[in-house]
């Protein structure tokens, strides 16, 4: 057995394979043309980039029409471009988002698929003929009805800021959803369909949101069965508590709120994941909701996005739904059994988004366990207002490109380390859909105990895998926390002078038992460290025995590489 474990791990570690490449989005925002299309893409490959999200977007020209002829012309050209170099594709599912109204092509064909909704009112107020009533008493009256909503379009409003606003589509219709899927889906196959399963590896369907970008307020999400639905999913009947759902704390809200979500893995998460399995290719993107568990598990790639400086350095990064989203996606990976689990980071960050706050962001990620990073994004044009939509481009306009290779490289190492791996890890953490605990999840991470997220309906089966399983009642308090946890013989991950600002990962693979350190603040730690091994950066691949002190700077991650952890467990 080699003494070295960087040995052990391989040339595949050195140089991963294309498939761990970092996938950013590459806004298609302008007149396209194939030899600027072959120079970026080309651009993209000398900084070590091999994949790309296809992302049609705003400033697009109306002469390329969502999923018109002349728009998968140049999809096609593309894909054809990247099977040449070795690249691989992912499909965006909609122009431009939340998914499932194919830019308005879906209300177009039917005007019943409109994006539909629960109102309530004053128990005098008129109902109009197309309003289904769902609850009336003497004060009040819940209707159902097509609401005015819309989605983000493609093409600018004369010269733009401004742009067109397809309307939205209801989600909660199988027949709509349907719609969307030969709309797009099937429109896509048709033009490149000899190409997925190899060039084409996914589609990306991002963020379906029940209500659309709506135009009116004080709505609850609905289509025309949803109590019935409802009642099915959850076993409740709210038909004689409507109104309280309105009262966002009350017990009917989070009936109603899970139930609709629940008919949506039905009607939309569903039909894309079966769709996907018969073409041979994978449902990538990510749910509306940081902490949507349930749904992820459709997904060949769960997936989360980081967006709108919701996650920083400091208390946001363990603090507050946005915080369990990466865990929640890379936990959703390893309980329904997939290989990967991806973030869309760093859109609207800003323009004053430093490189070290990007670097950071993708390190966030993989102590989380995270293994395809999807960079927001990379822009195929900054002229005018594209400037400013959802910056900033970190790709090839920003102030790092001339370094981003060595970035490229040493974030496709951190992929290829995540994935494949044994995750050694002895806690579970249930959560409710859409309210995943983050104060528990704090304590442990603060501790350097590494943790994965399950739902209740997991607990007899994936749940086995765990040393114990916590639930968050109220406030934890952390004395608690950490002794029920020595009290069942949970050991932190690694052994290493506690700090709040270090998290741990630990994992297995090839032999070698690999630590992922990261100092999540920019506070220079000193610690005493109990565990032999060789330190390794992941960048520079430089070596170091560990000894019984370790420095980690602000903000660094490193890998502590042992043999013996692994001899040891197969001793």
């Amino acid at each position: 057995m080699p003494a070295d474990p960087l040995e052990l791990l391989g040339p595949e570690f050195v140089e991963p394979p294309r498939e761990f490449s970092l996938c950013p989005f590459w806004f298609w925002n302008d007149e396209l043309n194939e030899a600027e299309i072959t120079r970026q893409m080309d651009d993209f490959q000398a900084h070590g980039v091999h994949a790309f999200v296809i992302h049609p977007r705003g400033g697009l020209p109306k002469s390329i029409a969502w999923m018109s002829e002349r728009m998968l012309h140049f999809v096609r050209f593309a894909v054809e471009q990247a099977a040449k170099r070795g690249m691989w594709v992912v499909l965006y599912d909609e122009g431009m988002y939340p998914s499932g109204s194919s830019s308005g092509q879906v209300v177009a064909e039917n005007a019943a698929y409109q994006c539909r909704g629960l109102e309530i009112r004053n128990a005098t107020a008129e109902i109009g003929s197309p309003e289904n009533i769902l609850f009336r008493d003497a004060k009040q009256v819940v209707v159902e009805r097509p609401i005015k909503s819309v989605i983000r379009g493609l093409h600018y409003v004369g010269e733009g800021p401004k742009e067109e606003t397809p309307p939205a589509a209801d989600l909660l219709n199988p027949e709509a959803v349907a719609c969307f899927i030969r709309k797009v889906y099937d429109g896509y196959f048709n033009a490149i369909g000899d190409h997925f399963g190899k060039t084409v590896k996914g589609i990306f369907t991002d963020e379906p949101s029940l209500l659309g970008r709506p135009l009116e307020k004080e709505l609850m999400p609905g289509t025309t069965d949803i109590l019935g639905n409802i009642q099915r999913l959850t076993g409740i009947d709210l038909a004689h508590r409507l109104p309280e759902i309105w009262k966002s704390e009350s017990e009917a809200a989070e009936i109603y709120l899970r139930g609709v979500h629940l008919r949506l893995n039905e009607t939309y998460y569903s039909q894309l994941s079966t769709w996907c399995k018969a073409h041979g290719i994978a449902l990538m993107g990510h749910p509306e909701y940081p902490d949507d568990l349930g749904a992820m598990g459709y997904f060949d790639y769960p997936g989360q996005d980081l967006v709108w400086r919701w996650v920083l350095p400091g208390p946001t990064a363990i603090e507050g739904p946005q915080s369990t989203q990466a865990k929640a996606a890379s936990s959703a990976m390893v309980h329904s059994g997939k290989r990967r689990n991806s973030n869309e980071l760093a859109g609207a960050y800003g323009h004053g988004l430093t490189y070290e706050e990007f670097k950071w962001l993708t390190d966030w990620c993989f102590v989380r366990g995270q293994n395809l990073l999807v960079p927001h994004a990379f822009y195929y044009s900054i002229r005018g207002p594209r400037f400013e939509e959802r910056p900033p481009d970190v790709g090839p306009h920003s102030r790092w490109w001339s370094k981003f290779k060595s970035f490229a490289l040493r974030c496709q190492r951190l992929a290829w380390l995540n994935t494949d791996c044994e995750q050694v890890c002895h806690v579970g953490i249930v959560g409710q859909n859409g309210h995943l605990p983050w104060r528990l999840p704090a304590i442990l991470m603060q501790h350097q105990i590494d943790f994965n997220y399950l739902l209740p309906s997991e607990v007899e089966t994936v749940g086995k895998r765990y040393q114990v399983i916590l639930s968050e009642d109220g406030e934890p308090h952390e004395a608690d926390v950490l002794e029920r946890l020595s009290a069942l013989g949970v050991t932190r991950s690694m052994d290493i002078q506690t700090h709040p600002d270090l998290r741990v990962r630990h994992i297995r693979k090839r032999g070698v038992g690999i630590y992922m350190v990261h100092n999540e603040n920019g506070t220079e730690l000193n610690l005493h460290l109990n565990q032999h091994g060789t330190w390794l950066d992941p960048a520079t691949l430089e070596t170091t025995k560990s000894s019984g002190q370790v420095q980690i700077l602000p903000y660094e991650l490193k890998l502590l590489l042992s043999i013996s952890d692994v001899m040891e467990r197969s001793g």
